[in-house]
């Protein structure tokens, strides 16, 4: 039965040539599903890894930080990043709401601390230099005011971009720094604004 496969020559034993063929198919196909279920599990792991422990999706509820952010937006947040560099004046953060922890906030980081800050009719000094602020469009101005302040040590001052209508450190005052627990990145949904938070 075995005469199609080996050539008709007595000198070979025509079974000690059939065999290692059908000895490698089942080797084989159990390799190739065990690849398949490693790169599986590795590619599993590492994006469970980065969901939990470098980036977290979060949604924005509410307008205060238009136009960057809009009301329901997804945005992943960097949780890594203040682990291994500083806050910088202009990030835009997430923390705990000082006043009730169980709630967050997303603004921008206006002042560092140690930074003297006061605002004349809308327009924000920082160090007695107006910061040229171009993420804030002059509809979202508004004309408030506050005496100069230091900023404390850990804590920095924070302001939505919709100026005439966000609750900030303008209102709760500077936020702790063991509050802010993650950097905007970068927005995912909808498709039509996905982009870097800037």
């Amino acid at each position: 039965m075995e005469a199609p496969i080996q050539p008709n020559d007595d000198s070979h034993d025509s079974r000690s040539q059939v065999q290692p063929a059908t000895a490698v198919t089942p080797v084989r196909r159990h390799t190739s599903i065990f690849v398949w279920v490693r790169d599986l599990t590795i590619s599993v792991s590492i994006s469970i890894f980065i969901i939990f422990f470098l980036y977290q999706p979060v949604r924005v509820e509410g307008t205060s930080m238009l136009p960057i952010l809009e009301d329901q937006d997804r945005l992943f947040i960097n949780k890594f990043v203040y682990h291994v560099e500083g806050i910088h004046r202009g990030d835009v953060v997430v923390f705990q709401y000082p006043r009730d922890h169980t709630k967050s906030y997303i603004k921008r980081i206006i002042a560092l601390p140690g930074d003297r800050i006061r605002i004349d009719h809308g327009r924000v000094y920082v160090n007695d230099e107006q910061l040229q602020e171009t993420y804030v469009p002059a509809r979202f101005t508004d004309g408030r005011s506050q005496p100069e302040m230091e900023v404390p040590g850990g804590e920095y001052f924070v302001m939505g971009d919709h100026r005439s209508i966000s609750s900030d450190s303008r209102d709760f005052g500077p936020v702790d720094c063991a509050l802010i627990y993650g950097k905007a990145a970068f927005v995912y949904w909808p498709f039509d604004q996905a982009g870097v938070i800037r």
